[in-house]
């Protein structure tokens, strides 16, 4: 048996690079030794965005895509079709689950200079794919069909008319006719289930393979490839990717699922933070519901949106709020890459910042008035703030010496 094994692995090695491939990312691809918590995020995002298009496939069976039939057969699914319910809402949760995974990825990134040289690219191929999530989820909003789905994505559609000579015609373009409507529905539901996964799973790869061409970054943001042993060439604070890191991210993703099981299994709506109530109701266009708000995820852009009185300056600055994420790597001017060797100044103005996403993520939710708008006019100050403001005050920051090795 083993001599048949062997011999079929060689077989398809001469066809196929598939042990090079095993090596190159896996068993002899040499990780930073000091890796934490931070660092089970990436991989729990490829095991979200993996069990999202395996739960989608499963509810494409039986959705249909037609304004008649598209909330009674997401009814359908969650009613008649055997643990369809589940199906469904392991779909519907692990959208949230994804972007927790992902912002907390962003964070990490932002944590240690993942985003600082050599790794530029795949701080872009990252942003990238991050758009991609914000689009596909998006397109996905609208297909149950119920009030909040219709209704967000009549808002969010809306801005597209904001923007100046193109904007109507733009509008239209996207919604397949004068209003949300059948048309909206199936192109929605084909950019949803075919273009955009497509995209995102050569994104994902894409981003994989630069992020081993260049190695991972580390809590100390030191290069262990400048540390090399003479005789292997392998880096003396390397170790394999695999068993250790394997084995060790596989029990980071046992504690996730645990928490995402739990949430699946009891709290799946999660008091109208992860499903609304009005999305429990069809679709009306002839009854607006008192307060419309994006999903969680969307907030923070939503709040920057409302928060400036002019339409037109609202859709610049939500557009300028994502688009500025992708100039962080030449903002950031420290001589350091991690926070642990970052002074004082950068701690204060990251805390900040964090405080500023999640107070605007916050009031997103909420219905808007003054001194919620005021709140989340300084929030959104200090959000672009702490970017525009990045080559100034990391240039002035008091580093602490960066150690040869690996702490």
């Amino acid at each position: 048996m083993t001599k048949i094994l062997n011999a079929s692995r060689e077989w398809v090695d001469a066809r196929f690079p598939m042990t090079k491939m095993w090596d190159d990312h896996l068993a002899k691809y040499y990780a930073p030794k000091n890796f934490n918590f931070w660092y089970y995020f990436g991989s729990l995002a490829l095991m979200m965005l993996v069990l999202q298009i395996i739960t989608g496939i499963f509810l494409a069976t039986n959705y249909k895509p037609d304004a008649e039939l598209a909330f009674a057969s997401v009814e359908y699914i969650m009613r008649d079709i055997d643990y369809g319910w589940l199906i469904r809402y392991l779909h519907s949760t692990g959208a949230s689950f994804f972007f927790i995974a992902v912002y907390l990825h962003m964070f990490r990134a932002l944590l240690y200079g993942s985003y600082r040289k050599p790794r530029e690219l795949i701080w872009l191929i990252g942003m990238f794919i991050y758009v991609c999530l914000m689009a596909e989820s998006f397109l996905g909003y609208l297909l149950p069909w119920g009030q909040m789905s219709y209704w967000g994505a009549q808002v969010i559609l809306s801005l597209f008319g904001a923007i100046p000579y193109i904007g109507e015609d733009l509008a239209i373009w996207v919604r397949g006719d004068f209003v949300i409507a059948d048309a909206t529905l199936n192109r929605f539901f084909i950019y949803h289930v075919v273009a955009v996964p497509i995209i995102l799973l050569g994104l994902a790869v894409v981003h994989i393979i630069a992020l081993h061409e260049v190695g991972s970054n580390n809590p100390d943001g030191i290069e262990i490839k400048k540390n090399k042993d003479p005789a292997t060439g392998i880096p003396i604070d390397g170790i394999p990717f695999h068993p250790y890191y394997s084995v060790k991210d596989i029990v980071g993703i046992a504690v996730f699922l645990i928490i995402f099981s739990a949430v699946v299994f009891y709290a799946p709506e999660l008091g109208g933070y992860f499903l609304e109530y009005n999305n429990f109701i069809p679709a009306d266009p002839m009854k607006t519901p008192e307060h419309i708000a994006p999903l969680w995820y969307f907030t923070p852009f939503y709040a920057i949106l409302r928060a400036i009185p002019d339409k037109l300056g609202g859709v610049i600055a939500m557009g300028g709020a994502i688009g500025i994420l992708f100039l962080l790597p030449w903002l950031d001017r420290s001589p350091v890459k991690s926070i642990r060797y970052k002074g004082p100044i950068f701690k204060v103005a990251l805390f900040l910042f964090v405080i500023a996403f999640s107070g605007l993520c916050y009031l997103g939710m909420l219905a808007p008035t003054d001194i919620r708008t005021l709140f989340a006019q300084i929030f959104t100050a200090i959000y672009f703030g702490f970017f525009i403001l990045m080559p100034i005050y990391s240039k002035l920051d008091k580093t602490k010496p960066v150690p040869e090795r690996l702490t």
